[in-house]
């Protein structure tokens, strides 16, 4: 798929984005490789991304320090989840509820207190491939619902243990905080890297062609180190724990463990993020959010 992959080492560099902060914690000292060379290794990495053999370049995050999982903020209150009348807390059905339906106790615990975008991705089952993406905005009072949008993930579904090659996306809370892709910045907030790096190209596990799924991305904080290029392989667990883990243009196909969404619709999530509203993403099949 066109998915979380590992991508070669590039030198920090400087984003666009109406978004701008210093990386977090010191950063590693990065070698300039000769850029004919990244292409070779770029084109190399993602031709294997999603292949139908199962081989090739692996994108997996493993909970990072970036992980909300990691330290929940304090736990939610078990209420206010809207029932069978369609109220949360006793507000009309029209009012944003007061706690994101579908979270369990669990996993608002994991979501942190100042995050005021959450966007949802909900797996039909543990071992399913086709999911759903929802953003919710807070609103002061409660959880306001965009769109529902169709997404894939990793062939194999989901998994609360990833490590690399498994097929399978990470379970769990996860901070959203640098974009990048093929083409301009749409107009994003968040840190933008616009690079060839991210062209692919070749097929995914169903035949589909790559070509175009890296043209929007916004990597997911796990196992990497926020503040850097998607393309940065700094993979603060080790490389077996995988990287490379995306929110990506969608390619018709399951990923090998990111999650993807349609081209309009990543360029819908790309203007809505805020870094001021500290965006997460909240990830895994129905019945584990709903721990």
């Amino acid at each position: 798929m066109a998915s979380s992959i590992d991508c070669p080492d590039r030198p920090r560099r400087a984003v666009s984005g109406a978004a701008r902060r210093p990386a977090p914690a010191p950063v590693r000292a990065r070698t300039r490789a000769w850029w004919p060379a990244v292409v070779l290794v770029v084109l190399t990495v993602l031709a294997g991304c999603g292949t139908g053999d199962g081989t090739g370049a692996r994108e997996d995050p493993a909970a990072t320090g970036h992980t909300a999982r990691e330290a929940p903020s304090r736990a939610a209150p078990a209420d206010g989840v809207p029932g069978a009348a369609g109220t949360a807390q006793g507000r009309p059905a029209t009012e944003a509820p007061a706690v994101i339906p579908g979270l369990g106790p669990r996993t608002r615990a994991w979501i942190p207190a100042g995050a005021r975008q959450v966007v949802v991705v909900t797996g039909r089952d543990r071992d399913a491939n086709h999911s759903q993406a929802v953003l919710y905005r807070h609103t002061g009072t409660g959880w306001a619902a965009g769109a529902a949008w169709p997404a894939r993930n990793a062939l194999r579904g989901w998994t609360d243990d990833h490590w690399a090659g498994d097929l399978r996306s990470p379970i769990g809370v996860y901070t959203l905080s640098d974009a990048g892709g093929r083409l301009p910045d749409p107009g994003t907030r968040l840190p933008y890297d616009r690079s060839e790096g991210f062209t692919v190209s070749g097929t995914g596990f169903e035949g589909e062609p790559l070509e175009g799924s890296f043209d929007y991305v916004v990597a997911i904080d796990y196992n990497r180190e926020p503040g850097t290029s998607p393309l940065d392989l700094t993979r603060p667990l080790g490389g077996d724990r995988g990287g490379g883990i995306w929110l990506h243009v969608d390619h018709d196909g399951p990923t090998q463990g990111c999650v993807s969404l349609k081209k309009e619709h990543m360029r819908d999530l790309l203007l809505a993020l805020d870094p001021e509203a500290h965006p997460v993403v909240v990830m895994g099949d129905a019945a584990s959010l709903r721990q």
